[in-house]
């Protein structure tokens, strides 16, 4: 059974996401913004994905991306199934990616479909969701109830020469993010704002394959209830763990903590949003291990299984530096990173994973990246290549942004 995935704003991250857990002869790309995961749906963790914003069932495939025939299936196609739906007024959005069409000519297909559900059932009423763009956000899909029983968000890919119809069951919990983000009693924006999302891709390519004792058949919980963590019995070590961002997600994936910083301030910090957080979220069997320490030289124990951090990222430049300016910033951060490696190069068992955040520079039409990369076997590590992004850099960065985040995974040899 196969599962669809709407990706993010970055869709490589996503992809090289799902393919760190599911392996990559599970995963294939659907055009430029979705992912086909040969998965079974009941058992696909889309709760911990951070690069996946809708989680879709596909109903069908079409032999064409013409938007005519299209139109013409679905109008033949859905007056049968929205009489399958329950009474009352039943909510409908259409989400096309990579398609040529107007946001225009979507709402006009939209609203002919409202046509032909009334002309099969005078008595439903339906209410068309407009189309802003070509394809409805997170937020829109929630607003709208389209993931309730009488909502139906249909989404269209333009997949090579055909198209994937499906339905979306699910998507990100935008309000439980900025929860864990805004809501949290410490912050500190002088140390940088790890997005919640962008936490858990970076545990997850450090996890690597799932265990099968955390796929989590989440087809047996009631649906509406809170989808517990499964306790994984594996330890995720952050040693520049700040106020805790990536310490928190690993805590819900069902990870035992363990976080260190250089600073007494950021410790204290991460102790009072984990505590927070495990009472926001009743988790009593949380594990959690905090300690002071400079990453290039701490001694951890116990060993962790994996390691997922963000790590020295320098001056935060809202423009273009100086030439010496970015040398310095380059080098300050590249020895701390270099250092902090041979550190866990010392400590870790061979074929731990890690996946560390670190800082690239778009200066420009170039991207400046830290030198030890050219390095890691040096250092002790082997680079996990993915096949999905195709030996790109993976880097999590906005528009018009100076400092990006450069997501390194390696296994220690």
């Amino acid at each position: 059974m196969q599962s669809l995935l709407i990706l993010g704003r970055q869709p490589e991250l996503g992809l090289a996401e799902l393919e760190s857990l599911y392996g990559a002869g599970q995963v294939r790309a659907a055009g430029s913004q979705a992912a086909l995961v040969d998965v079974d749906p009941c058992l696909l963790t889309f709760n911990r994905l951070g690069g996946s914003q809708k989680f879709c069932k596909v109903l069908t495939t079409l032999d064409n991306t013409n938007w005519s025939k299209i139109e013409k299936f679905l109008l033949s196609a859905a007056p049968g199934h929205a009489q399958s739906m329950p009474d009352g007024k039943m909510h409908l959005g259409l989400s096309a990616y990579d398609f040529k069409e107007t946001t225009q000519r979507i709402q006009a297909t939209a609203l002919k479909l409202k046509k032909a559900i009334r002309s099969a059932d005078p008595n439903r009423s339906v209410r068309v969701v407009p189309n802003k763009e070509s394809a409805l956000n997170t937020a829109q899909v929630i607003h709208n109830n389209l993931t309730t029983p009488n909502g139906w968000e249909l989404v269209f890919i333009k997949d090579g020469q055909q198209t994937i119809v499906a339905q979306t069951v699910k998507v990100q919990d935008i309000a439980a993010y900025g929860a864990r983000d805004q809501g949290r009693p410490a912050r500190d924006s002088r140390v940088g704002m790890l997005p919640p999302k962008l936490a858990q891709i970076i545990i997850n390519l450090a996890a690597g394959p799932l265990p099968e004792s955390a796929q989590q058949n989440i087809c047996d919980i009631p649906a509406g209830d809170p989808i517990p963590p499964t306790i994984l019995n594996q330890t995720v070590l952050d040693p520049f763990c700040g106020t805790g961002v990536l310490l928190q997600e690993a805590l819900l994936m069902g990870y035992a903590a363990y976080g260190t910083d250089i600073e007494k301030r950021m410790i204290d910090y991460s102790r009072r949003n984990l505590d927070w957080l495990t009472d926001k979220y009743q988790l009593t069997d949380s594990s959690v291990q905090l300690e002071q320490g400079d990453a290039t030289n701490h001694n951890w124990s116990p060993a962790p299984n994996l390691v997922a951090a963000e790590g020295y990222l320098g001056k935060p430049f809202t423009t273009a530096p100086p030439r010496d300016v970015l040398a310095q910033t380059m080098n300050e951060c590249n020895v701390i990173i270099r250092k902090t490696l041979q550190n866990l190069a010392k400590q870790l068992p061979s074929g731990t994973r890690l996946c560390l955040a670190v800082p690239a520079w778009h200066m420009g039409s170039k991207i400046m990246h830290l030198p030890l990369i050219d390095h890691l076997p040096e250092l002790g590590y082997n680079t996990v290549d993915f096949e999905a992004t195709k030996g790109l850099h993976l880097t999590y960065h906005r528009p018009d942004q100076i400092v990006a985040r450069e997501l390194l995974v390696i296994i220690r040899k």
